[in-house]
């Protein structure tokens, strides 16, 4: 697949000799939304600003649609638009003036009508004449949004777009970002929403201590590392697991009441018939069963867990 971003071997050394980015690669698709999930401190803030060019990496190369972001700065720049953590906006200013000063800045010819649609499609239209500093957290937010649209980009970073924003609100943005991407923008979003990357996303990078863990698309991701737990509800409780039972590792909980069974769902045989079987053959009856799928989170507190104990092992 085309990528629109390509990243190679990019480290950022700050002069305090702190590695933020450590030999990162990776390709963002066009035309996808790819979410970049890891803890605090993992190097996803920094390797967006060096993308989008308000940091210099200390080596390796970035390229944006064939143009390279420290050679050709600003072509680079007029193809991306990024939505910053912070709430920075012009408070004194209207939310018309200040988003259509923003397409300003990129060298766009005033366009009123395009500003207007995008104003409507973040619910900001009755606001248009208000000052910033009128407005909500959330509508500032918006704001951000509509600013880093203003110049018709064809990427899209959105960084953490819905800390602390309410639930409804997170919802109408995820409307608005499939949309953006229905629309050929391709969307980059960090989070520490995992069911928002798990909502959204196409693909999904996870990166811990500045490094790629993992490059995966989402729905393989789930199912190459997910895991399935069966939950056998008993009718009496037991004190342990049965001898003949002890190679499916099974785990008792709630007392003894319950009986859980972690497979893989890939596997050729999972051994879920033959565990029911020698249960019946003990007169081990149960009153319920239910499966569930591991989640995202999950898998990603896994993931980073995994990556941290290499570090140490090879350290």
């Amino acid at each position: 697949m085309d990528p629109i971003i390509s990243v190679r071997n990019l480290n950022k050394i700050y002069s305090s000799g702190f590695q933020a980015l450590n030999d990162v690669s990776v390709d963002i698709h066009r035309g996808e939304i790819f979410a970049l999930l890891g803890p605090n401190g993992a190097g996803k803030t920094t390797l967006i600003s060096v993308i989008c060019g308000i940091t210099n990496p200390s080596s390796g190369e970035v390229i944006a649609d064939g143009v390279n972001i420290v050679k050709d700065f600003r072509a680079a720049r007029k193809l991306i638009g990024l939505v910053p953590q912070e709430l920075t906006t012009d408070a004194f200013e209207s939310v018309w003036a200040t988003v259509n000063f923003s397409r300003g800045l990129f060298g766009k010819a005033p366009d009123p009508a395009y500003i207007e649609r995008i104003l409507r499609s973040l619910s900001l239209w009755d606001k248009k004449d208000n000052r910033i500093m009128e407005l909500s957290g959330g509508m500032k937010r918006r704001v951000l949004i509509a600013k880093a649209l203003s110049h018709e980009p064809k990427i899209l970073f959105l960084d953490e777009p819905t800390a602390g924003v309410d639930v409804e609100l997170r919802r109408d943005m995820w409307e608005l970002v499939r949309k953006l991407r229905d629309e050929g923008v391709t969307i980059i979003l960090t989070t520490h929403y995992i069911e928002e990357a798990e909502e959204m996303a196409d693909r999904i990078g996870v990166i811990s201590k500045g490094r790629i863990v993992l490059v995966e698309d989402k729905t393989a991701l789930m199912n190459q590392l997910g895991k399935k737990q069966l939950t056998l509800h008993l009718q009496q409780p037991l004190e342990a697991v049965p001898e003949e039972l002890s190679e499916y590792e099974l785990e008792l909980t709630e007392e003894g009441h319950s009986l859980v069974y972690t497979f893989d769902v890939h596997a050729s045989e999972t051994g879920i018939g033959e565990i029911l079987r020698k249960l019946n053959d003990r007169g081990i009856d149960f009153k319920d069963l239910k499966s569930t799928q591991s989640s995202l989170e999950e898998i990603f507190v896994d993931l980073v867990r995994s990556a941290h104990e290499k570090e140490v092992v090879g350290a």
